[in-house]
């Protein structure tokens, strides 16, 4: 075990031997094993979204097999999904990559100004399909949160007790969040915080822009001159907020951008940052295979320079 993987488990020394092992097995799994980054493929935007907004870019995506086999031949370090495309390979590749069962889900058939995921699979799903780890969708901000936090607070309690990590995707939203809002600064940060006090192993955010949502927030970070100005200085912010480093944040890849150019500026803002990594999803496999694979391995080099 790298040196690197051992200070990080150090930070979970709460947790269970089996919540530890299975961390390991997600830090040191893949081409950036023993690095303390990891690159993480996430594919629940067919529920979340709808199938031709997800994979008609890309036909080859709505195979469920499509997504695995590109994460295990790019190197990431997991894959990660709703029930039925978890259900879809878990036999079939078992063992070749580590996988995280994402618990609950959301549609959008139903336009929604405070939006409330369901739940869609449960802990003994994720064992049954040898899960290495599970995932929780939070919006603080929407109304019913408190619901959503008390749901996460014991699917965290079950899934730490037979050994499986939390991985938690914490967008704040809501009728009282301005659409800008979902990306202040501000906001990044409490959603990481609330996520590290929820009990999270993995904490993913959005990456934040310079904007400050809240009137009380902005007073502060103006008296305190947060440095805000380049995203490489948002990311530390976002990263501190977490128990000061001392929780894993990873950064979603957000919608696919056009340009393979600005989509890595971002990776090397991460890195320097001090973020863990990426959860990229959209931007991997609504491209073409080779395309994917020689933006996945780019993204892996930057990680471990």
């Amino acid at each position: 075990m790298s040196t690197k993987t051992k200070e990080i488990l150090g930070w979970y020394q709460s947790e269970n031997p089996g919540v530890l092992t299975n961390l390991s097995r997600l830090l040191n799994h893949g081409k950036l094993q023993g690095t303390g980054k990891m690159i993480i493929l996430p594919v629940d935007q067919g529920f979340e979204h709808g199938p031709a907004r997800s994979f008609a870019p890309n036909p080859a995506g709505y195979d469920p097999r499509y997504h695995i086999e590109l994460a295990i031949e790019a190197g990431l370090n997991a894959y990660a999904a709703p029930l039925g495309f978890i259900e879809a390979v878990a036999a079939e590749y078992a063992g070749e990559i580590p996988l995280i069962l994402k618990l609950n889900s959301h549609d959008i058939l139903q336009d929604e100004k405070d939006p409330l995921g369901a739940q869609t699979a449960a802990i003994e799903d994720a064992l049954r399909l040898g899960c290495t780890a599970v995932g929780y969708t939070i919006y603080p901000g929407t109304s019913e949160r408190r619901y959503l936090y008390e749901q996460l607070m014991n699917l965290t309690r079950q899934a730490k007790s037979v050994g499986l990590p939390v991985v938690v995707w914490s967008y704040a939203r809501g009728s009282s969040i301005s659409s800008q809002g979902e990306t202040a600064l501000d906001i990044i940060a409490y959603s990481a915080q609330i996520a590290a006090q929820l009990g999270a192993n993995i904490i993913k955010v959005k990456l934040p822009s310079a904007n400050i949502e809240l009137a009380a927030a902005q007073k502060v970070y103006e008296q305190y001159d947060i440095p805000r100005a380049t995203l490489t200085e948002r990311v530390r912010h976002v990263v501190q907020s977490a128990f000061d480093g001392r929780r894993i944040v990873i950064f979603s890849g957000g919608a696919k951008k056009d340009s393979d150019t600005s989509l890595l500026e971002e990776i090397h803002a991460i890195r320097d940052g001090g973020g863990f990594g990426s959860i990229i999803g959209r931007n991997a496999f609504q491209r073409k295979r080779e395309h994917a694979l020689s933006l996945l391995g780019t993204m892996i080099d930057i990680y471990k320079a």
